[in-house]
């Protein structure tokens, strides 16, 4: 395995064990999101932390009201290292999707579209803010 991914497992599970042991519902010391705290307008990333940490302690309903994009992230890194791995260990050698030059594209799209439903002030697009 490359440098880069043991940097990079080193570094989710020390983020894995604050946020597994830290709520930040509950403290004040966490960064907050700085475009919501100057704006009011909620990013594609507000109730990433707060989600994050529900996802440690397997509470799914929690992570979709925190950000229900967040519970896309760890399929998509499960389908990357599943590839990766695949291709590794075997013969087969399998194209990654996450690869394909039109992927961002779709990606910006869906994570733009979410930033706008998540700000209309009417039902059910008030679902998709987070709740506290």
């Amino acid at each position: 395995m490359k440098l880069k991914y043991y940097i990079m497992l080193l570094l989710l599970g020390v983020a894995a064990f604050i946020y597994f042991t830290i709520n930040p519902s509950e403290v004040g010391f966490l960064p907050r999101c700085p475009l919501y705290s100057t704006t009011g307008v909620y990013c594609p990333g507000c109730g990433s932390q707060r989600a994050f940490h529900d996802l440690l302690h397997l509470n799914i309903k929690e992570v979709i009201g925190h950000n229900l994009l967040f519970l896309f992230g760890p399929f998509i890194m499960i389908y990357h290292f599943t590839i990766e791995g695949i291709n590794l260990f075997s013969k087969i050698k399998i194209k990654n999707l996450l690869y394909h030059p039109r992927t961002p594209i779709f990606l910006l799209i869906i994570i733009m579209t979410f930033w706008i439903l998540r700000n209309v002030p009417y039902y059910p697009f008030t679902l998709l803010a987070p709740h506290n």
